[in-house]
This record gives C-alpha cells, sequence and structure tokens, in this order.
C-alpha cells in the first residue's frame, strides 16, 4: 500500500500531526539554544520536544494502523517508552544539575539571586522540582 492509497481522513490528520510535531520540535530546539542557564534551558526541550514527538509518533501510528487493519503494536510500544523515558531523564538531569552546583560549592539560591540582579525571575531551580 503507498501514501496514495491512504484516504483523505487518514492522510490529512496524519499531515498536520507531523507538521505540530516538526514545529514543537523546533520550539524547543531554539529554547535550548536562547534560554540562559542550564534549569531553564531544560525546560523548553523536555516539554516541546516530548510533545512534538507524540504528535509524531500519534501520526505513526494512525498511518501504520490503517495500513496493516489493526492497532500496531510496535508504535505503541515505542510511544509508551517514550512517553515514559522522557521526564523521567529531564528530570534526573536537572538533579544532575543540581548536585553539581552543591559540588562546586555554589547554592541554588546564590544563582537565583545573581539572576535576579541581572532582571531575570526570582524562582530558584529548587522551587520547580
Amino acid at each position: 500500500m503507498t501514501p496514495e492509497d491512504f484516504p483523505l481522513w487518514v492522510s490529512v490528520p496524519a499531515a498536520l500531526l507531523l507538521v505540530l510535531g516538526g514545529l514543537l520540535a523546533l520550539i524547543g530546539g531554539i529554547g535550548l539554544l536562547r534560554l540562559p542557564d542550564f534549569f531553564r534551558r531544560m525546560h523548553a526541550p523536555s516539554l516541546s520536544n516530548t510533545l512534538g514527538c507524540g504528535a509524531i509518533l500519534f501520526a505513526s501510528l494512525l498511518t501504520f494502523s490503517y495500513q496493516e487493519g489493526r492497532l500496531s503494536p510496535h508504535v505503541v510500544l515505542v510511544t509508551l517508552f517514550v512517553a515514559l523515558t522522557a521526564p523521567v531523564s529531564a528530570m534526573l538531569l536537572i538533579k544532575a544539575g543540581l548536585y553539581r552546583q552543591r559540588r562546586a560549592g555554589r547554592a541554588p539560591e546564590a544563582e537565583a539571586e545573581a539572576a535576579a540582579e541581572e532582571g531575570a525571575p526570582t524562582s530558584s531551580p529548587q522551587e520547580s522540582l
């Protein structure tokens, strides 16, 4: 079965989900480059890239399920794996960043105070955990 054989009710939502997933991944990449410190940079990719990957996987689930005539198990397994591991890995990276700051003798509160002097928001990285 070729993509030309897909009906409109499969092709249009799959195409829209692919575009949405690409835009969300692009936003996450821009946030990773533009945000000033490690803890703020972790927020953009962990949230938007997970949602973008989910949109792309849902488009894949839609097309493969139609093509096979049943729910595609490999796409469901990949979706579950990404949905479970991406937030956990982001949390572990943030905890490792906090550990490195404490090990280096810089308290997260001191970083927040320095950011506040520069005009950045005053929330500390620990408040977001």
